[in-house]
């Protein structure tokens, strides 16, 4: 077994793909190459992208003094597939065919996984996914919505949250999975996840825009008072859909998604801003204290991650509300590349076995 293995992480997002590699656990390079409007609509679809995609991830790589057979492995950021287990999985042609039959999604993320995938087979190198966003571990309780018709989905931030779970369990000098843990990713989306002896147990679904909102996203809403503004006759479907991801939260009501301009009309006096971001953060609170309760109250940590985890204002009002049920870690940043490595590492040096994608 060698000691050092060069991976290369890909993460193909609307705008950008990512792509980073890593020498076991140190980064050698990272870029993020930006994608405009005008360049992503020169394609029908998603899988239109294909070689655009293929051709940024090889540039990133020659541009760095790479060769694509320098890597021992890959690791690309999860697309939409049937529900699964949280854990590393290797991509096989049955996980490529049920993203490219969209019937669990369609997202830039499935045609990162066919350029990793080819990549891997040109250059006979495994490919590896890990934790994908539709990680399910939901326990049964918390699948019943209310109505039979309606049942709750895991969809979140699962790659950054169990790696974040991972990096606490790692300073308390303790396994992931003999902890109860509640992480919390606050970036464009907010999640909110009960770790329960390394299993999510219950989460919002933060894809679809449920629990606090956040910076584009509308949260948990009022029953009544949604079904009614859906029959108003002002709002077509794809409209609602739009409010209750992309243009809901923080946009919807302070016309921007940037916490950095918000924090400064905050500081240049702005007190309606002001109410606004601390909404997000009371929602927030309010979710911590729900998952302590599905956890019994048993807490070993909350682990705070994501771009707004940077917010010394949000963490200031956050932390003495929920501090009397665990100890704080924070672990800011999205952090995705290096979950993917970790990931990746664990595999090829043999510390965690591949589930098997049915």
């Amino acid at each position: 077994m060698k000691d050092k293995y060069l991976i290369l992480a890909i993460n193909t997002g609307s705008t950008s793909t990512k792509v980073s590699a890593y020498e076991n656990e140190n980064a050698v390079f990272s870029a993020s190459i930006k994608h405009s409007t005008e360049e992503l609509n020169r394609f029908q679809s998603v899988w239109d992208q294909y070689d655009y995609r293929k051709n940024s991830v090889i540039g990133a790589v020659v541009n760095n003094g790479l060769k694509l057979n320098d890597f021992d492995i890959i690791a690309c950021r999860g697309g939409n597939i049937k529900p699964v287990k949280g854990g590393i999985y290797e991509v096989t042609t049955k996980m490529l065919e049920d993203m490219k039959s969209g019937k669990y999604g369609i997202h830039p993320t499935n045609v990162g996984n066919l350029v990793a995938y080819d990549i891997g087979q040109e250059n006979k190198i495994p490919v590896v996914t890990i934790d994908p966003p539709v990680t399910d571990e939901l326990c049964d309780y918390a699948r019943f919505s209310g109505i039979p018709q309606i049942s709750r989905q895991s969809s979140f931030h699962a790659l950054n949250q169990k790696a974040t779970a991972r990096k606490v369990a790692a300073k308390l000098q303790r396994a992931y999975e003999e902890l109860n843990m509640i992480v919390v990713h606050m970036g464009g989306g907010i999640s909110v996840g009960a770790h329960e002896k390394g299993l999510v147990i219950d989460v919002n679904n933060a894809l679809d825009g449920d629990g606090p909102f956040s910076p584009e996203r509308a949260g948990t809403l009022p029953n009544a008072a949604l079904i009614k503004m859906c029959f108003s006759g002002e709002y077509d479907k794809t409209q609602m859909l739009k409010l209750m991801t992309g243009k809901g939260g923080l946009v919807a009501y302070l016309g921007t998604t940037d916490a950095l301009e918000i924090e400064a009309r905050i500081q240049n006096g702005d007190k309606y801003a002001e109410d606004v971001y601390m909404a997000m953060a009371y929602q927030v609170v309010k979710e911590i204290g729900s998952m302590a309760a599905v956890l019994g109250g048993k807490v070993d940590a909350i682990a705070f991650t994501g771009s707004l985890a940077y917010s010394k204002r949000l963490m200031d009002f956050i932390k003495p509300r929920v501090s009397f049920i665990a100890p704080i870690y924070e672990v800011p940043g999205e952090n995705e590349m290096e979950a993917l490595a970790a990931g990746a590492l664990r595999y090829i040096t043999g510390k965690e076995q591949p589930r098997i994608y049915e």
